[in-house]
């Protein structure tokens, strides 16, 4: 690892008990003061630290399962660690005052693994009150979306929702009566009887075998394992834990399965001559649908932002190896040098995201958020590895845009992405006014007077964004036109055409079908007017109408998503 940047600031505080090296050249904790520890007693912090920059090892892997070289999205990027969530929480002001010395000292990107607050006001929310700091600053903020999904609205962060790999750590479940049911687990412990046939008792039952709870979590049976079964919300979404016993966590509708079969066989008595066995089958890859939004992802579109598409992108969320600062399973040792775990959440797709910036920035060290921002939106995909449409995993069916934003992440793709959107810092006031915010609540957002008077007020729709959200009645004819202005970052001379999927019921109008660039940083604008046609006799009109607009140069294709509206 290189020394920290000359003009770096930061330096591990004695309190945070971290000694400073050339991979972390920051740490301090923010628990009411800047004077608390930083060491990291839950494993968070770690996970997502090393998923962002983590260094290179080989042989990583989870009780044996997954076993590969484990690597950050950027490993030669420097960590800088700043902690705010203690045994009471994750206090507004704590982290507000480690975004305050984030940006004092000298951070390009910041990572924000922790929830916010779904608002309607931006700053009774510290996550969107400092990244708007940040940004102002020229620094990159990257958040998580939260895990309160999969219900509508339920947006907490602007920007990563989770999706899954093709990757599992596979058990089978095999029913008495001859079903096999797919689920997941790290522990598969050499020794376990995959021939033994066991009973399928509830938890209190007098008898052993395998136990049945609804919901995450679970009662262990005195001489066999664990069944885990998924509530409805959690739908074909499982996860591979590190369990200390023999456990299987099985899909809400696998679940139904079980539940059927024990029901079945039950008698008067109230026992059931249900039996089950399990066989391990290590890790395996290849999984179908993949990628996929993972049921907790919560979902937008977000109630108070004014109709800017949300959220932006999809990046891996589920059952993610990163390192982790103490031994997992049955038996930890508490001797092994090299620990790591798997997670899931939006915190672990933050990293993924905030890694692909530090890439970027790297090739691109003057770019300014913006145009990083636009890049991974951009040259995300919407389809998945099969070339279908991305699904999720609550009824495993194809997703929407305010489930997906964009698509997934395409790190390749988002170094060079040929166009991007610029949006400067000061539109975003232009953008608050719009909204309605006052003077005083501006002054609450950025510490300073700023006033509505003196700048254009700027509707969300018109927004320099790279995805275009509007609002239209079903009324035939019902039409709306925005603007939208790119800028020349790829071939110094370069053209451009236009490639339209238009939203259903809807008519798309470009301005110009071609951009022409002669040198690099050029702009060049266009008109998108979206208009309401006819529907087809018996059509049953969508809620949501989604498309989008790609500019097509070559290998290059830069993908502006289309949400409608119906209102």
């Amino acid at each position: 690892m290189p020394p920290p940047p000359p003009n770096w600031r930061g330096n591990c505080s004695l309190a945070s008990g971290v000694w400073c090296n050339n991979k972390i050249i920051a740490a301090r904790g923010f628990n009411d003061s800047m004077d608390a520890t930083a060491l990291d007693t839950d494993g968070h912090g770690t996970h997502v630290a090393g998923t962002a920059a983590g260094n290179s090892l080989d042989n990583a892997n989870v009780l044996g399962r997954a076993f590969g070289t484990a690597r950050g999205m950027a490993p030669r990027a420097h960590l800088a660690i700043y902690k705010v969530c203690f045994e009471k929480g994750c206090a507004t002001s704590n982290t507000l005052a480690a975004i305050d010395q984030a940006i004092y000292d000298g951070v390009d990107i910041i990572s924000m693994s922790i929830g916010g607050n779904a608002t309607y006001r931006y700053y009774y929310d510290g996550i969107a009150q400092g990244s708007l700091a940040a940004l102002s600053h020229g620094i990159i903020a990257v958040a998580a979306a939260g895990n309160d999904g999969p219900g509508e609205n339920t947006l907490i962060g602007p920007d990563c929702r989770a999706a899954s790999t093709d990757r599992r750590c596979k058990a089978i479940v095999k029913l008495g009566n001859g079903e096999e049911l797919e689920g997941q687990t790290a522990y598969q412990p050499s020794s376990f009887n995959t021939s033994r046939v066991l009973p399928i008792v509830y938890p209190g039952g007098l008898s052993g075998g395998m136990h049945r709870r609804e919901g995450r979590g679970g009662v262990c049976g005195w001489r066999g394992g664990v069944i885990l079964l998924n509530p409805p919300s959690w739908g074909f979404t499982t996860y591979s834990d590190p369990h200390v016993l023999p456990a299987v966590h099985l899909s809400h509708f696998d679940g139904l399965k079980v539940e059927t079969y024990f029901y079945s066989l039950l008698n008067s008595s109230g026992i059931s001559a249900a039996n089950v066995s399990i066989d391990f089958r290590r890790t395996t890859y290849g999984h179908r649908p993949s990628p996929a939004v993972v049921a907790f992802s919560s979902r937008g579109p977000p109630p108070s932002n004014g109709g800017i598409l949300k959220p932006d992108v999809l990046a891996p969320g589920s059952n993610i190896l990163a390192g982790w600062p103490f031994a997992v399973g049955p038996n930890p040792s508490g001797l092994t040098v090299w620990t790591f775990n798997f997670l899931s959440g939006t915190s672990m797709a933050t990293p993924h995201v905030a890694g692909i910036a530090a890439l970027i920035k790297k090739k691109h060290p003057t770019w300014p958020p913006a145009y990083v921002n636009s890049a991974i939106i951009t040259s995300a995909k919407d389809i998945d590895l099969d070339g279908n449409p991305i699904a999720e995993e609550h009824l495993n069916r194809t997703a929407n845009i305010f489930t997906t934003g964009a698509g997934h992440v395409d790190p390749v793709r988002a170094m060079d992405p040929g166009l991007v959107y610029d949006i400067r810092p000061d539109d975003y006031v232009g953008y608050l006014c719009g909204l309605g915010y006052a003077d005083w609540e501006l002054r609450i957002l950025y510490n300073r007077t700023m006033r509505c008077s003196a700048v254009s007020r700027i509707q969300a729709s018109a927004m320099n964004y790279p995805s275009i959200q509007v609002s239209l009645p079903r009324r035939v004819g019902s039409t709306v036109t925005v603007s939208r202005t790119v800028t020349n970052v790829g071939d110094p001379r370069s053209v451009y055409t236009a490639r339209i999927t238009a939203p259903q019921l809807m008519r798309v109008d470009l301005s110009t079908h071609r951009l022409r660039f002669s040198r690099l940083y050029e702009e060049a604008s266009f008109d998108v007017a979206l208009t309401v046609i006819r529907p087809p006799s018996g059509f049953v009109p969508p809620k949501y109408a989604v498309g989008k607009i790609e500019w097509v140069s070559g290998n290059r294709v830069v993908k502006t998503p289309i949400a409608v509206k119906f209102v």
